[in-house]
């Protein structure tokens, strides 16, 4: 049992006046200590901690049969690839490479607001009056090569939640014209 004793230490003093000897007050901790513990499970078990947040990724179905080859025409209007290489180095071209849209040849960028965001927000503007129709939106193809690091890809992800980007996608095909765009990169 835990107790609390307040000893005046009782006796004689010096030799002068006897004085009588007073009881220890006890007060007794047990219920205390109890009540302490009882009021940090509590909180323990109540408090929600933080969830990690993350970013929804929408994955292929599985495919039953990999030897089927399914290609997905898309307009080169709405396709905008960026390639990812090494030291924070970004390419991207609008349209197909070898026949890009206005204005949308292979160029460098940097990442933030200025850079690559820039661009991205005038395509998403722009792409919906080519076309015509509202509901289709810009394509972003993320291309990351062998030496282009983990960072990069999550600030372009970034850059794709940011600029609200409705359809983008990691892909690890490379062209032939887009292998040596990433080892001019990749230098």
């Amino acid at each position: 049992m835990a107790e609390l004793n307040t000893d005046d230490g009782g006796g004689k003093k010096g030799g002068g006046k006897v004085r009588s000897k007073k009881s220890n007050a006890k007060v007794d901790l047990t219920a205390m200590v109890d009540l302490a513990f009882l009021l940090i499970t509590f909180f323990m078990l109540t408090t929600s901690l933080s969830k990690p947040q993350s970013m929804d990724l929408g994955l292929p179905d599985k495919d039953d049969d990999p030897t089927k080859n399914k290609e997905v025409k898309t307009d080169q209007r709405r396709t905008m690839t960026i390639i990812l290489g090494k030291d924070n180095k970004i390419k991207w071209f609008h349209g197909l490479q070898n026949e890009p849209e206005p204005g949308g040849s292979p160029t460098n960028a940097v990442y933030g607001k200025n850079g690559i965001r820039k661009e991205i927000l005038k395509r998403v503007a722009s792409i919906p009056q080519v076309t015509g129709d509202p509901k289709k939106g810009l394509i972003v193809i993320i291309k990351p090569t062998q030496k282009s690091n983990y960072r990069n890809l999550v600030d372009i992800l970034d850059e794709m939640a940011i600029c609200n980007v409705p359809t983008y996608a990691i892909v690890n095909d490379f062209s032939d014209d887009e292998k040596k765009l990433a080892e001019e990169m990749n230098k």
